[in-house]
């Protein structure tokens, strides 16, 4: 070769060298933001773990601060929390179950499966507006609020109703039939809620001003189970995630059952805008990229679960924390999804098989 020519081929390789090293570098700032963020956010602190994960496999993880204030045990990536309404999606997936064995009919009045309810709108209520809120039940000993499928109004009686009738067509309790699921999942680290099994849960605590209040009573009751009651760790949510989304818990038309809405519902952690509300899950399509998940908050814990279905990317976060104040409630998962909603990585559709 001529000597001319070595140098500008070197110049050229030196470039290339660099300019992947910036690219691998922009690709992974998202890490060194959250990183960030949890080391010196301070109104309020955060106090959790979090996950991001691409196909199952562990991309981000982290945990910052204390499962217990008052002994200092700090957070692992395997510390246990209460998920509070993100057990909704659980409900949901085990009341499908039953639906792809033909036991429940999605359209049926809930009156089918719950035969001891006597109130006269237990025939006019379908299982369909349990799973999606648009049912009208306030309480069980009170008229309904509106004409079912009309409005959407969010609660946990109705998933705990969904319970019941998982109990129902099963003949076992909501725990044994959630459990059992979890564990052919492998979800070695989540149950439902028992008093009994408490030992390795943390401590939820109430954030008022920064003093931090430990919760000595829960919400969660056998009855509420399906609504608020599974206990899980940021890894057993990805391999849920994994799971679900790839289509090994529930049949494609099934799982499409979960996903399609018929209302719309706003909630400010995804933005001011209405979104559709499926079964368990809400369906994000008016921001950078589409996303689906839910939310969940009580007892002293926060807890968020997204997924990136073009990306095959989970973001999942779990707080032993919740705020005095509305405003902010979730605010360090806000911010943490909003890093990623500006990352390369949510924005990389899956090629062919599902590898990258």
């Amino acid at each position: 070769m001529n000597i001319k020519y070595k140098i500008p081929a070197l110049l050229l390789l030196t470039f290339l060298l660099s300019y992947c090293n910036s690219s691998a570098q922009k690709k992974d700032d998202y890490t060194a933001k959250i990183d960030s963020l949890a080391e010196h956010t301070t109104s309020p602190i955060f106090n959790g773990a979090v996950l991001i994960s691409k196909n199952g496999k562990t991309l981000y993880s982290k945990a910052k601060g204390f499962a217990n204030f008052e002994t200092k045990k700090p957070l692992t990536i395997n510390s246990q929390f209460e998920i509070m309404s993100n057990s909704k999606q659980v409900a949901a997936v085990l009341l499908l179950l039953e639906v792809e064995k033909g036991k429940v009919d999605l359209q049926s009045p809930i009156k089918k499966y719950l035969p001891e309810l006597t109130q006269s709108w237990a025939d006019s209520v379908t299982v369909h507006q349990l799973l999606n809120h648009t049912h009208g039940i306030v309480d069980l000993q009170k008229p309904l609020a509106f004409k079912p499928g009309t409005q959407f109004s969010y609660g946990n009686l109705s998933f705990s109703l969904t319970g019941k009738i998982v109990e129902f067509t099963t003949k076992k309790s909501y725990a044994e039939v959630a459990n059992a699921l979890f564990r052919k999942l492998k979800m070695n680290n989540t149950f439902c809620y028992a008093k009994d099994k408490t030992q390795n849960l943390t401590t939820g605590y109430f954030n008022s001003n920064g003093k931090f209040e430990a919760v000595k009573t829960t919400q969660i009751t056998p009855q509420s189970l399906g609504a608020d009651g599974v206990v899980s760790t940021v890894n057993d949510l990805s391999v849920w995630n994994n799971n679900l989304h790839k289509g090994k818990i529930l049949k494609p038309e099934t799982y499409q059952l979960m996903l399609k809405y018929n209302i719309l519902a706003q909630h400010n952690f995804f933005g001011k805008a209405d979104e559709g509300y499926g079964y368990g899950i809400k369906i994000i399509e008016k921001e950078a990229v589409k996303y689906i998940g839910h939310t969940g908050l009580g007892d002293g814990f926060s807890s968020v679960n997204l997924y990136f279905p073009e990306s095959g990317v989970s973001l999942i976060i779990l707080e032993n924390q919740m705020n005095e104040s509305r405003d902010l409630f979730y605010i360090s998962e806000f911010k943490i999804k909003n890093i990623l909603l500006k990352s390369d990585l949510v924005h990389q559709k899956i090629k062919g098989n599902g590898k990258e």
